[in-house]
């Protein structure tokens, strides 16, 4: 074992370039292999530390920071099954393009393959869910290793945010004792943010795009989970410029604003399960933005159209759908051009009156069969959004039931609400965590909807809260189980010698029977229960509270298929009404 210690300027040259390449937030998760690295972050100016115990919880919740901030984010953790538990958070950066830069301590190679402990090959560890891989050798003070250092780390952040963005490793191996030689910082220094290379704007694909939109008929403009400044502003205007109508996803922000809405078809989800709408003339082209969309009804049309589908995205779009025309371009930059660019001839308007029309009645309809329903609804959150958060609040939606439910139900308003969610591998862990990175990064209110299946599997976040002084109210969505599963064929299947219906519940509904409310108030949290159809005056009795607060609505199973259920029936009856 070396007797020198490490290199306080080494340790520096790293922490120091990190900020310079605009990372605001690290995550430290206590280890001892990590310590020199976690000293040097903590004494960094420009860097906000927060320590996280579990180091799963702790890659959610930066990555909530980088969706939150929009830029990237670091988490360090020591060498072993540590940061074998990023994968998760990596997997969900991986395909929900987030800059994660995963900082990974490691035993110096003189010790692998030596039964050393908490030492495991970590080079490449997350494969191809890592967008690059690099690793620096044991710190040195010479200028050549300094320069060698400062090189590196700007690379690997450079790598993080380029299109399409996402999570870069560095391994980093320490030699014991794990101590600095010196100060490890020198004050205050200059930052630059890393800048995302731009992706270039062919004029000849805008022409191409407004020819093809001057020649449709029935043209429609589809917005997916997207979340970029000034996005909606120029979707908005294209639909209004095209005459198109506007699919828009429920966390594509671009239902709520103060932008032009006028093209919006905010229930198309529901309209799209009416034997009614379908048998309206299809689309004879169709503009794709953003990921792929929540809706199910809505890919399934998407996936039998013959007509034409051009996707517009800055990145590996053919990871998002292999059949449409890809067109490499930033959706912002390229939706405001081609409403500058499209003519000024008239355009059919009927096609697009039909769904406005189609829309209104859907809402109208909903509005009075809510005022009828007087008893617990898991989507009625998403209802009532407006009552329940202000403007400028930042709503985390959980995957399964919560994320469908916001795409199905959340009506078109001016309420300036940024909704996210965890869409890239679509996955229920983390949930909270990835809800309390983005409080961390963002000073605005801040509510989670998750199930509690969801809850149950991020606990652990509830004590990160506390410990770091985070406030964020949780809406928990209790069915006692896998509510998503009551809506899938095995819900009612009977297929003999296969196990169902008898083993449904078992396999599937999996009920857990925990009583929330001792469980939340032992992590430190305050509880509230909503009554009936008070979930929207709950969460504004939260959201007035200092710390976590968790909201409970128990509601069940089988009686929210049967809402469900009616809902699409009244939305359909309204659309039947139009002929």
């Amino acid at each position: 074992m070396s007797t020198d210690l490490i290199p306080a300027e080494g340790l520096r040259a790293i922490t120091e370039e990190l900020v310079r390449a605009g990372v605001h937030d690290v995550v430290i998760c206590p280890g001892s292999r990590s310590t020199p690295l976690a000293l040097a972050l903590r004494a960094t100016s420009g860097l906000r530390c927060w320590v996280h115990l579990d180091e799963r919880a702790g890659a959610f919740f930066a990555l909530g920071a980088a969706k939150a901030a929009r830029r990237p984010a670091a988490i360090l953790a020591t060498s072993g099954t540590a940061v074998v538990n990023f994968a998760p958070a990596v997997a969900e950066a991986r395909y929900g393009r987030v800059p994660l830069i995963l900082l990974t301590a490691d035993r110096p190679a003189e010790l692998h393959g030596r039964g050393a402990p908490q030492t495991i090959d970590q080079v490449e560890l997350f494969g191809r869910h890592a967008k690059w891989f690099a690793e620096l050798p044991p710190p040195e003070a010479s200028e050549a290793a300094i320069a060698h250092i400062r090189e590196v780390v700007t690379e690997v952040v450079a790598r993080a945010v380029a299109a399409p963005a996402g999570p870069v490793q560095l391994n980093l191996p320490f030699r014991e004792p794990l101590l600095p030689d010196g100060p490890l910082t020198d004050g205050p220094f200059e930052t630059t943010a890393t800048q995302t290379p731009a992706t270039g704007l062919d004029p000849a694909d805008v022409e191409r795009a407004a020819a093809m939109i001057d020649e449709a008929r029935r043209g429609l403009i589809v917005c997916g989970p997207l979340d970029a400044p000034g996005f909606a502003a120029a979707v908005t205007k294209l639909a209004a410029r095209s005459g198109f109508p506007l699919f828009a996803d429920g966390l594509s922000n671009v239902r709520s604003g103060t932008h032009e809405r006028s093209c919006v078809v905010a229930h198309h989800d529901a309209l799209l399960r009416s034997d009614a709408v379908r048998g309206w003339n299809e689309p004879d082209l169709v503009l794709r933005f953003g990921a792929t969309p929540t809706s199910k009804a809505l890919n399934q049309l998407l996936d039998g159209l013959e007509a034409p589908q051009v996707l517009i995205d800055d990145g590996a779009g053919w990871e998002r759908s292999p059949e449409p025309t890809l067109i490499d371009s930033d959706p912002v930059v390229f939706a405001d051009r081609l409403a500058q660019a499209l003519t000024t001839r008239a355009r059919p308007t009927d096609w697009l009156a039909r769904w406005q029309a189609a829309d209104k009645a859907a809402t109208d309809a909903l509005a009075r069969w809510r005022t009828r329903r007087n008893e617990p609804f898991e989507a009625a959150i998403f209802e009532r959004l407006d009552e329940a958060v202000p403007d400028d609040a930042i709503v985390v939606v959980g995957n399964s039931m919560p994320v469908r439910d916001l795409d199905t139900f959340l009506p078109a308003s001016p309420h300036q609400v940024r909704c996210l969610g965890n869409r890239g591998a679509n996955g229920i862990d983390g949930l909270i965590s990835t809800a309390l990175g983005a409080a961390a990064a963002q000073e605005r209110p801040v509510v989670a909807i998750v199930g509690d299946v969801s809850f149950l599997h991020d606990l652990n976040a509830l004590v990160a809260a506390r410990r770091l002084g985070l406030d964020v109210t949780i809406v928990l969505v209790n069915n006692d189980g896998g509510g998503i599963f009551s809506f899938l064929p095995q819900a009612s299947a009977t297929l003999p010698g296969v196990g169902l219906p008898e083993r449904y519940e078992e396999l599937f509904g999996t009920p857990h029977g925990t009583d929330f409310g001792p469980l939340v108030g032992a992590l430190g949290a305050d509880y509230l229960v909503a009554m009936g159809d008070g979930v929207a005056a709950a969460v504004r009795e939260a959201l007035g509270r200092p710390g976590v607060s968790v909201v409970e609505l128990r509601t069940d199973r089988a009686r929210n298929v049967e809402l469900h259920r009616q809902a699409f029936d009244v939305v359909a009856r309204a659309a039947e009404s139009l002929r």
